[in-house]
């Protein structure tokens, strides 16, 4: 299928891109980066497979959208997924298993029984992150807006790297059930619990908005109540200012307002409500329900803000081959595309 012959109303034929769409990379305005990796998940894995859980699912999605009705014109391509990565992927998770199962038996992550493993592990991961890096940057030197498809959260940090070399200062909006702000965690410096710790080492994001929070450690809050950089809007209180007649609308407008014009979007499937997401890596009660959250993005765009990337992460398809996870993330994915390409219509 091409975009010539492409009729949107006919059914999808799967052709190894997300949603099955007929544009490549090159004529895309919008490339997928998939990147097949959860070597430091910390509970259940298998967010390295969520990349293809959700091209599958994906071409069940019907591309009417009511915000953007012509959305499937969007032109949104697909990198493949790099089966090298996956492969070291496998490789280096059961390293990191090893590691993980020394740390919870009593082990100390400053002990040298687990010195060598963890210098692998850190070492393959620094080299992901190189390697996303080098990808993305190329992509937005050829003025694409690039979109990361993980893999646990840790994997978009090349990203938000390269756009460093695009953009004097830009923050960041979080949706995650978790603040990802430890410092390397159980020793991977890299951690899928420390992607916005990294993250903030970047002097050129000025700004962590994090919305859904609701499980943390001490440190993690310690640290986010005295960094003016970090703003919360935790699930607790967001509930609780609903039950006092808060609105939603309200709600977000607060959020929107503690962000700079240049916007990047980090969305952890986890900090939506764990029934979109049964799967993932580290579920948690509570959390956002799917409306809300694509409600916060379509206010964001709405309000003028200017989305200069984004990453959909920690998307885990369940063993028995149910595609419920992999549905919820096709249509946040496209959802996200689609209102990052036609803000000026809203």
């Amino acid at each position: 299928m091409n975009q010539a012959t492409f009729n949107p109303n006919e059914i999808t034929v799967p052709n190894g891109c997300f949603f099955g769409l007929p544009y490549s990379v090159e004529e895309a305005s919008i490339v997928f980066l998939p990147v097949p990796w959860d070597v430091t998940t910390s509970y259940r894995e298998g967010a390295a497979n969520g990349p293809q859980g959700i091209i599958q699912a994906s071409v069940q999605l019907d591309w009417y959208d009511f915000d953007v009705p012509q959305a499937w014109q969007t032109s949104c391509g697909t990198i493949p997924i790099n089966s090298a990565i996956q492969d070291q992927n496998s490789a280096m998770r059961l390293i990191a298993k090893e590691i993980i199962q020394y740390l919870e038996a009593g082990g100390n992550v400053d002990d040298d029984a687990i010195a060598k493993q963890l210098a692998i592990v850190n070492q393959a991961c620094a080299a992901l992150n190189n390697w996303v890096y080098t990808q993305a940057l190329e992509l937005l030197e050829q003025g694409k807006l690039v979109a990361i498809v993980g893999g646990d959260h840790s994997v978009p940090f090349g990203l938000m790297k390269a756009l460093t070399q695009q953009h004097e200062e830009y923050g960041i909006l979080q949706i995650d059930a978790h603040a990802d702000l430890r410092q390397a965690y159980e020793g991977f410096t890299y951690s899928h619990a420390s992607i916005m710790y990294n993250a903030l080492t970047l002097p050129q994001i000025n700004r962590l908005v994090q919305v859904g929070i609701r499980d943390v450690c001490q440190e993690e809050m310690s640290w986010a109540h005295s960094d003016r950089r970090i703003v919360v809007f935790d699930d607790w209180q967001l509930k609780a200012n609903a039950y006092e007649g808060i609105t939603w609308a309200a709600q977000c407008q607060e959020i929107i307002a503690n962000l700079p014009n240049k916007v990047y979007i980090s969305f952890d499937i986890d900090g939506l409500n764990p029934s979109y997401c049964p799967n993932t890596g580290t579920p948690v009660p509570g959390g956002l329900e799917y409306n809300e959250a694509m409600y916060l993005v379509r206010s964001l765009v709405k309000a003028g803000k200017t989305i200069i990337g984004f990453d959909l992460c920690e998307v885990a398809p369940g063993d028995s081959g149910d595609e419920w996870d992999g549905n919820v993330g096709a249509r946040i994915l496209y959802k996200l595309a689609c209102l990052t390409r036609y803000r000026n219509t809203l």
